[in-house]
């Protein structure tokens, strides 16, 4: 199904993406750099898109090539499209 298209169920998309998120949070979170993770909007250029993602949060983004065996976030879980999104490291105000 086409993600602009008038048949998406956004709904159905965005449960299908929690549930993988929940199999793999701990996995994920595990990861060095990695703040959050959340069902959101993939973004390219900084710019949401209207793809749902299973988004994780790190602090810094690196190449991954640069980073040790098994810590690069797959750019897909379970057939669901992972965005890698730097938000900094996050504080309390």
């Amino acid at each position: 199904m086409n993600p602009g298209s008038p048949e998406r169920d956004l709904k159905a998309e965005s449960e299908r993406i929690a549930s993988v998120l929940e199999q793999h949070r701990d996995e994920l979170l595990s990861k060095s750099n990695v703040v959050g993770v959340a069902v959101g909007f993939q973004k390219q250029t900084g710019l949401s898109t209207q793809n749902l993602a299973l988004v994780v949060l790190v602090d810094t983004k690196v190449a991954p090539d640069s980073l040790p065996p098994g810590e690069a976030i797959p750019t897909t879980i379970d057939g669901v499209l992972v965005d890698v999104q730097e938000i900094g490291t996050p504080a309390a105000l």
